[in-house]
């Protein structure tokens, strides 16, 4: 058995790397470690399906953040489509971020 990941693993790996370099400007850390990504779909063909959120409804950024992770994910070699839903539900919170996001903000 290959040590290779399979094709549609490296894609959502190389997804996961460009929504890493994403973030709200309002905080130090990117979006992934925040837990905005609800779901990460790739499917047969490259087709990637996403959902995410923002860290309140009002956030100053949802007309500029949605666009960019899309840009970003279509950029990646072997994605075909992009469907990307935000989402309210559940609402975010802080327990959604990751152990380093905590960290990197002092919680």
């Amino acid at each position: 058995m290959s040590d290779e990941p399979n094709p549609l693993e490296k894609i959502r790996e190389q997804v996961i790397a460009e929504i890493h370099t994403c973030y709200d400007p309002e905080i130090p850390v990117d979006i992934w470690e925040l837990g905005l990504i609800y779901e990460l779909d790739v499917k047969q063909g490259g087709a990637v399906a996403v959902k995410m959120t923002l860290t309140s409804p009002m956030c100053p950024v949802a007309e500029i953040l949605p666009p960019e992770v899309e840009a970003k994910i279509r950029a990646v070699p072997g994605v075909s489509d992009v469907s990307l839903e935000l989402v309210w539900d559940p609402p975010w919170n802080p327990s959604r971020m990751s152990e380093a996001a905590r960290l990197e903000l002092g919680m």
